[in-house]
């Protein structure tokens, strides 16, 4: 079993009535982890605060606000890019314990059609409360960063080598 960075593992049948709350700061070792499983250069800094509410025994309210400050290279200069992330998004989980399993006897679970209110479905309620802040991280890195002032220039004709075929052509045409 591999370890993710951000893992952050919490029992949800403890959630207090007035919520469970958490923040996350990983160290140096961490952020190179997350840095690495995110495909960037460098993670530089990551603060998030995570606040847990039990709605009811098996549906869980996960609110997150975090901020980092990643650094890319350019896909152009090649030149490192620092960028700063903030965003807040919540989640909501729905415990269903049989679901695993069910799927893990060879049964067959239907898919759910899943849209952006569909809870997400859980099979315990010891939650890595790191996995939601991984995923929305991953999905705010710009997969293509540029430098500002920076575009990119296609090789015009000019540009290209000429063609032994037309090398050819001018020694035909020259005899």
């Amino acid at each position: 079993m591999s370890v993710l960075p951000l893992e952050r593992f919490h029992d949800l049948s403890g959630i207090p009535v007035a919520g469970y709350e958490l923040d996350i700061v990983p160290g140096t070792d961490e952020l190179r982890a997350l840095a690495g499983w995110a495909g960037v250069d460098e993670i530089t800094q990551l603060k998030a605060h995570v606040l847990v509410l039990a709605q009811s025994k098996t549906r869980f309210l996960e609110e997150v606000q975090f901020e980092a400050e990643i650094v890319q290279s350019c896909v152009v200069t090649l030149q490192p890019i620092r960028t700063q992330i903030a965003r807040s998004f919540t989640r909501v989980l729905h415990l269903m314990p049989g679901v695993q399993g069910f799927a893990d006897k060879g049964g067959a679970v239907p898919a759910a059609v899943v849209a952006e209110d569909t809870p997400d479905e859980i099979d315990s309620p010891i939650y890595d409360l790191g996995t939601p802040l991984r995923e929305e991280l991953a999905l705010a890195i710009d997969p293509y960063p540029r430098a500002p002032d920076v575009a990119f220039e296609a090789p015009g004709d000019d540009d290209r080598p000429e063609s032994p075929f037309a090398a050819l052509g001018k020694l035909k045409r020259g005899s």
